[in-house]
């Protein structure tokens, strides 16, 4: 059985684009999968994917400096013949983790570069010379590889353009979490906003909408600082914010079951801009109509499948009124839920990008020395 090895330090061990899609999809296709991960729950085998931990991160500069080599070792012991990783900051390692002519994977699941630019823990004046000096260390790097892997076409088409081998896999829902969600519960008077919580994804003017709403949003997720709820639950509108915290995959899916309306209303961040939000096609599969920022990638998704209302995500104004428009008319509401979970079906799900991810796969070992297969 050929072995291969998934990397991270920042993704958790049921993660859903590493774990329950990757991993998961390879697994199911005869490889003894391992999944290495720096969250000080332990070893675990779940299915058949065997989790490997390191410990837990502590702080930052451990994930960013100390971890990556803590993986990197443990990784190596297995002798795998494709190592797989997730993160950027295991780019310093990766020459390491070719033992034995393996193969090495960088699996990039933003545009980390435009990321930087609006990291709010970066000075605002320095982070144009982080943003370039990291491009250009990346693209180095990313050159020397097998190959990289992008969540979006933006991505794969960057390091194309510098001469790196590079593919998309999207990060489309799951065919089983498609036909889970229970459209037939009586939805009610609530939106819901699910997913890690910041003023970059523009909840601030999601909660400045509610004050003239009739509404209730659910909010679940992670805040990304302590300041970010402090300042939110301060804003007249929180009074019709129900936060649920940080939930589990089917605690999601009640939500989406029963809310009128998925909001995903991201502010114009250069890292938004040109991705494929996983969210989006998650409320688009639980048949939820979606109110989402007017970027000219997702108006195409959302106005072209009919599916929602594309809006100005920086004004509370525009997004109140979309909300009403939707609550106001069930009949254009539920055509834009079926017209959504219809596009899911068929376009948008990881059946397709499943395939390509096995025959890249099948591909790099066919490419491999014999005794590294082995």
């Amino acid at each position: 059985m050929t072995r291969i090895a998934h990397i991270s330090t920042a993704h958790h061990r049921n993660e859903l684009r590493v774990h329950l899609k990757e991993c998961n999809s390879l697994s199911a296709s005869a490889y003894e999968v391992f999944f290495f991960v720096a969250d000080g729950l332990g070893n675990q085998r779940i299915a058949n994917v065997q989790v490997m931990d390191v410990g837990a991160v502590k702080g930052r500069l451990d994930r960013m400096l100390i971890c990556p080599w803590r993986l990197m070792f443990a990784a190596r012991k297995i002798n795998a013949c494709i190592y797989h990783f997730h993160d950027p900051e295991i780019l310093p390692v990766a020459f390491f983790l070719k033992k034995n002519s393996a193969a090495v994977i960088y699996d990039s699941h933003e545009d980390v570069p435009r990321a930087i630019l609006s990291r709010t823990w970066i000075p605002k004046w320095i982070r144009g010379f982080v943003s370039f000096t990291f491009e250009s260390f990346e693209n180095f790097i990313a050159r020397k590889l097998t190959i990289v892997v992008g969540a979006t076409p933006l991505i794969t088409n960057r390091f194309r353009k510098v001469g790196c081998n590079s593919i998309t896999i999207n990060n489309f829902p799951l065919s089983s979490e498609i036909y889970q969600n229970n459209l037939n519960k009586k939805r009610v008077k609530r939106i819901c906003f699910l997913g890690g919580i910041s003023l970059a994804r523009g909840v601030r003017e999601i909660i400045e909408a509610l004050d003239t709403l009739d509404v209730i949003l659910t909010l679940a997720g992670p805040f990304d600082r302590p300041e970010t709820k402090k300042a939110l639950s301060k804003l007249p509108g929180w009074r019709r914010v129900d936060y649920k915290g940080n939930i589990s995959r089917e605690a999601v899916m009640e939500i989406m079951s029963e809310s009128m309306i998925g909001m995903i209303c991201y502010l114009p961040e250069p890292n938004h801009i040109n991705a494929y939000p996983n969210k989006l096609f998650e409320y688009m599969s639980a048949g939820l109509p979606v109110i989402a920022s007017d970027f000219p990638l997702w108006r195409e998704i959302v106005e072209g499948n009919r599916c929602g209302i594309c809006v100005n995500p920086t004004s509370p104004q525009e997004i109140a009124r979309a909300v009403n428009q939707l609550i106001s008319d069930n009949e254009a509401a539920a055509n834009m839920g079926e017209n959504g979970k219809r596009a899911v079906l068929t376009t948008y799900n990881w059946n397709s990008e499943e395939k390509k991810l096995l025959n890249l796969y099948a591909e790099i070992i066919s490419n491999l020395p014999t005794i590294t297969r082995n």
